[in-house]
């Protein structure tokens, strides 16, 4: 079939519009907003109620709250070096935020805000708590199974995030959805 000048070619029927990217990134603002948010305001319960207290006990002895200062990684690790792992979150969290414009899975975007706000989170407290900027101790404050980390080292709202957020974005790397919306199926 011709068209004639002016008039709208045929139409057929279109791929589905690749999910728009400004959405990705509110959801991943959203996520990452909510979460720092939620591990700032715990964080200062903490400090205000637990300073000084022995652990509470908690649904059985399945958590315990205590007030626990870190000055190092995750399970206590690299004490000595609290500057160097606040320089890292300070560029995790300008990679996170320079990479959002090229989200288009809303999985990816939920991942991603968890580990920015985790990022975001214990970085805070390296650059604001004491003993001063870049070697501020992060506050940790659950304990589970057993009190002083006995069982599992303390831990917080912040690295909880990153965790969760890390494994969904490992689960959907298995599962061959990637950041940009497309199954890797789709890609051949």
């Amino acid at each position: 079939m011709s068209t004639e000048q002016g008039s709208q070619p045929e139409t057929t029927p279109e791929e589905p519009a690749a999910p728009r990217p400004k959405r990705r990134v509110l959801v991943l603002a959203v996520v990452a907003l909510l979460a720092y948010v939620l591990d700032q305001v715990t964080k200062a319960v903490v400090v205000s109620n637990l300073e000084g207290h022995a652990p509470v006990r908690a649904l059985g002895g399945l958590v315990y709250l205590q007030l626990l200062r870190n000055p190092g990684a995750a399970f206590s690790m690299a004490t000595g070096m609290t500057w160097v792992l606040a320089i890292v979150a300070i560029g995790v969290v300008v990679t996170l935020i320079w990479f959002a414009k090229r989200l288009r899975s809303v999985g990816w975007a939920i991942g991603l805000g968890l580990v920015l706000a985790g990022a975001l989170g214990n970085l805070t407290d390296r650059l604001f708590r004491a003993p001063g900027p870049l070697l501020g101790h992060v506050v940790d404050w659950i304990s589970v199974f057993e009190p002083d980390g006995q069982a599992w080292p303390v831990f917080n709202v912040a690295d909880s995030c990153i965790c969760v957020g890390a494994v969904l974005i490992v689960l959907l790397s298995l599962l061959g959805r990637d950041y940009d919306g497309t199954k890797r199926a789709e890609k051949k």
